[in-house]
């Protein structure tokens, strides 16, 4: 990964993080990581649900819409980690979904957009 797209993502991340706070989500994990792989951010809503977001971020169209980059393969990854976590932290007795936050930077500024239950479990 380029330097440039490094700073893309961290900008992306932490774009996620405010808006997440700001609509009174509470952070319990970022970029948590496992044998399994990594997910952006673990959150909990204001409904307590267990939230697993995928922060992606993009500074133009030219590759699709950054949603479209969590293609089943990154689906899966993801779903193996989440596990991974409720296991560890005996979470089973709690809701759960997926969920995509995607963030397009423009000079002008950015726009956010939460797709909630993005997808369901998945496994290849």
């Amino acid at each position: 990964m380029t330097q440039d797209r490094k700073q893309v993502g961290e900008r992306g991340e932490g774009i996620a993080l405010s808006f997440l706070k700001k609509n009174k989500f509470k952070i319990l994990a970022k970029n948590y990581t496992c044998r399994y792989g990594e997910i952006d951010i673990i959150a909990r809503d204001r409904n307590n649900i267990l939230s697993f977001l995928e922060v992606k971020t993009r500074t133009s169209q030219s590759y699709g819409a950054p949603q479209e980059a969590v293609h089943p393969r990154k689906q899966a990854q993801i779903s193996r980690v989440a596990l991974e976590f409720i296991q560890r932290y005996n979470l089973e007795n709690y809701p759960a979904r997926f969920d995509v936050i995607a963030i397009e930077l423009s000079p002008a500024g950015h726009a956010i957009t939460l797709i909630q239950n993005a997808f369901d479990l998945t496994f290849p």
